[in-house]
């Protein structure tokens, strides 16, 4: 068999997990898959510098699997991220490549959700956990879960994890790991922290670090100068001069996070914030409410922000200059993606020039200055409105609710049409699903009347 060296068909993996990839639209590697594969496969230990959105997931799953003894149902691979909503994201995309073989148990463990349901999970057995550090320590030291068979540990964004404090942690649970393992750790940047933590508990890592960060051609940068006083007015000012239909905006604190989307909101612009003092169950629905396209502005925190993998994201606006450099570029990195073209918009006032300067030297150029005043009022006399808007089902998991049920009780018994309806997201207690805002309405008062799966059923607009 003649495989490019860019193609799955030429890494050693059993038929069945290669036509699964085939069938998942999986054909040619990313580049940190074509580095990383080869080696992870052999068995051996991984450092791999890789941001979110390059393809890390399938670049530690196909190893993980391999490893994987189907018939034997105990714990032998542990994926530890950041951030719940990383988790979440890593468990679906492990599930899907995991299709290729039969009855693979894949069970999350983030803090923010009860234990209970947890423990239970736990006990019926799991071939692979992925979790935050603190939940799994937890449940490591109550002996609610056995790491006695595990033969892949994988840190997915090892730098984020440090940034959290999570350090202990995870030497905590590398203690619970057997030393014959294969450790495989993903960082976007290359902290002094990562190659510590990585001297503590890696055999002879190999090192795979990609240079190429993103593609800046396709992201345009954009620089404004501002005084202090007209910062956050400013950010209206670029919101409706370019219309971008999804937009993420980072303040360096919370406070500001806050007072941009009151002056947003003030605005009649769908503006939501994301920041630590969120409740997990607020910090869900507004993930839900940016990624499904019925929110046109996220205002968060870096650490808030971590872990997010929003695809189309037509712009970044930094609302504040932030005094690390790799922040900077993570931050910038969050659109022009997927061969999409995005902006990058930067408020800087004098003070923050010495931040902006540190910028120049790391990009090796100059960067782009625009004055404010080009920035006109958009002709369209409506305020920046999200295409759609999402209406909250009570009932999710628990009452056995698919994504199914919900669209035919949408287009089946509503008659809507299927092309107006967006993302459907089934929660443990509650469903989201985003709907085309000029059939909001009707859809909201169909499903208060109507039922899903043969139940009638509570809504509401978010």
């Amino acid at each position: 068999m003649n495989a490019s060296a860019t193609s799955f068909d030429a890494l050693a993996l059993p038929a069945a997990m290669l036509s699964n990839l085939h069938s998942l639209g999986y054909q040619t590697m990313t580049p940190i898959q074509a580095a990383s594969l080869p080696l992870t496969l052999a068995g051996d230990d991984l450092i791999a510098q890789a941001k979110t959105g390059s393809g890390k997931t399938v670049a530690f799953a196909l190893p993980l699997l391999s490893n994987l003894d189907a018939r034997r149902l105990a714990v032998q691979a542990l994926v530890l991220c950041p951030t719940r909503e990383l988790a979440d994201q890593v468990t679906q995309e492990i599930r899907r490549l995991a299709r290729a073989e039969d009855n693979i148990k894949i069970l999350t463990l983030c803090g923010g959700s009860p234990m209970r349901p947890q423990i239970t999970s736990l006990e019926h057995g799991a071939h692979i956990v992925v979790g935050t550090p603190g939940r799994v320590l937890d449940h490591l030291s109550r002996e609610t879960l056995s790491l006695e068979a595990l033969n892949t540990l994988v840190l997915d964004e090892a730098d984020r994890m440090l940034d959290m404090g999570f350090a202990d942690d995870i030497a905590q649970v590398a203690t619970h790991c057997p030393r014959q393992r294969q450790t495989l750790m993903f960082s976007a940047t290359y902290p002094e922290g990562v190659t510590r933590l990585a001297s503590r508990f890696m055999r002879d890592p190999k090192e795979v670090k990609l240079t190429e960060r993103h593609d800046t051609k396709l992201i345009r940068q954009r620089f404004y100068e501002v005084d202090e006083g007209n910062r956050l007015h400013a950010v209206g000012l670029l919101l409706d001069h370019f219309r971008p239909a999804s937009t993420l905006a980072f303040c360096n604190t919370k406070q500001q996070c806050r007072d941009l989307v009151a002056v947003l909101q003030a605005q009649g612009i769908v503006a939501l914030e994301l920041h630590g003092d969120l409740e997990q169950r607020d910090r869900d629905q507004v993930l839900i409410q940016f990624a499904n396209g019925s929110c046109s502005v996220l205002v968060a925190t870096d650490v808030a922000a971590r872990g997010l993998d929003i695809a189309q994201l037509e712009a970044v606006i930094n609302v504040d200059v932030t005094p690390d450099v790799d922040v900077h570029t993570h931050r910038v990195g969050r659109t022009g993606r997927a061969g999409e073209a995005g902006w990058a918009f930067s408020l800087a006032s004098m003070d923050e020039m010495g931040r902006v300067g540190r910028i120049d030297e790391m990009q090796g150029h100059e960067s782009p200055w625009h004055p404010l005043s080009e920035l006109t009022p958009s002709k369209d006399p409506q305020p920046l409105l999200p295409p759609m808007v999402t209406v909250q089902i009570l009932g999710g998991r628990k009452e056995k609710i698919r994504p199914g049920d919900v669209l035919g009780a949408l287009t089946k018994d509503l008659g809507l049409d299927g092309a107006l309806i967006g993302k459907i997201n089934v929660n443990e207690f509650s469903t989201y699903v985003a709907v085309d805002r000029s059939i909001a309405d009707q859809a909201l008062r169909g499903l208060q009347k109507g039922k899903v799966k043969g139940k009638s059923v509570k809504a509401r607009l978010l």
